[in-house]
């Protein structure tokens, strides 16, 4: 893979990436975490969690269209895009159904949310105060995020197939860790297929083959973002430079294990799959993360800034989001014009996917 590829698609990675944040980034400008970790992160999650599982049932798709390997010495290079579809039950979330423990509902008989796929309307109005010697003080007053209006997230792939001896073979992903803007992005994966059909000898005069698969991959991104201080009058070990280097990291690993059929005609290919797959997407921050707090000796009228109320990365637990998606499958075609292929196919799972795409492919 050249340089000038890798760069071309980790632009197109990382913007799929920036969807993840971009909403929550946008409206919060990163507030959501100066009601308190806990209740900030609990509120990301649930937030967030419908583009993870639609991001990563894309990023962990179109590893193959076909069930035949290629002959020893055989490769392809092939270019996709996933997309994944956000069912219509996750684009809303219950407020009390998440864990809040410092944010409150004003208005309790309000508390669906959007969530990052659902309507662009701000949430419900949250609140969190604080009661000191008998003053009721307003930390924070904020609507829950609204949505994109968006369903669908896509995930550009590109990777190279490379013919293996005893009827295998070797599925490869990678893009350096490549830097874009303030941000930067990572890929890596790889996976097998095996020829099953090759130990069944009335399939060797058919079209027709057989193949196990199993791949696994993951992606890094790292996501700028701002938290700051309303003010920084009573801190006295930072200062704005502080709260300079804050980072949303995210992580994606992906496994798939498939039984996989084609009919291999000389143009025309039909294939399905099916197996189980799952992802897992991590997201933690790198950064200070200013906490407002009262301080009795200071005010106990409005929420001040000090060093007491300063969150260091190494403080802030990182969101696990799983999406074990279960027994997925496919069904797709292929079309072969000398070295030329396109491609697509259909995934139906937890979170169902598209994809299409081309490539050059040799023996």
């Amino acid at each position: 893979m050249t340089a000038k590829p890798a760069k071309i698609l980790s632009v197109l990675i990382l913007a799929g990436s920036l969807m993840f944040t971009q909403n929550a980034k946008g409206q919060y400008d990163g507030d959501f975490l100066k009601a308190g970790i806990d209740d900030g992160m609990n509120l990301l999650e649930a937030y967030i969690t419908p583009y993870a599982n639609a991001f990563g049932a894309g990023f962990n798709s179109a590893w193959y269209n076909t069930a035949k390997p290629h002959k020893f010495g055989g490769f392809d290079i092939t270019l996709s895009v996933c997309v994944g579809f956000v069912p219509e039950t996750a684009k809303e979330f219950d407020l009390n159904d998440i864990g809040l423990t410092n944010l409150t509902l004003v208005d309790p008989s309000n508390s669906i949310a959007p969530t990052i796929a659902g309507v662009k309307t701000p949430g419900p109005e949250l609140q969190m105060v604080e009661t000191v010697n008998g003053y009721v003080i307003p930390i924070i007053n904020v609507n829950s995020p609204q949505g994109t209006g968006v369903g669908v997230i896509p995930s550009p792939m590109l990777q190279v197939g490379i013919g293996m001896p005893l009827g295998t073979e070797l599925k490869i992903r990678y893009i350096p860790h490549t830097p874009i803007q303030e941000g930067s992005v990572k890929l890596y994966g790889g996976g097998l297929v095996h020829s099953i059909s090759q130990y069944i000898k009335p399939l060797k005069i058919l079209p027709v083959n057989i193949s196990a698969f199993g791949g696994y991959s993951k992606l890094s991104a790292s996501i700028p973002m701002t938290v700051k201080p309303d003010n920084y009058d009573h801190y006295v070990t930072y200062s704005a430079e502080d709260f300079i280097d804050q980072y949303i990291n995210l992580d994606v690993t992906a496994w798939n294990l498939s039984l996989v059929g084609s009919i291999d005609l000389p143009i025309v290919t039909g294939f399905v799959g099916i197996g189980y797959a799952s992802t897992i997407t991590v997201i933690d921050f790198e950064g200070n993360i200013p906490i407002p707090t009262v301080d009795i000796d200071i005010s106990t009228t409005t929420p001040i800034y000090t060093d007491n109320g300063v969150l260091e990365d190494k403080d802030i637990e990182a969101i696990t989001i799983e999406n074990f998606s279960g027994l997925r499958f496919n069904v797709g075609g292929r079309l072969k014009f000398g070295v030329l292929t396109i491609h697509a196919d259909y995934t139906r799972a937890q979170y169902n996917v598209v994809s299409a795409g081309f490539g050059i492919s040799f023996r």
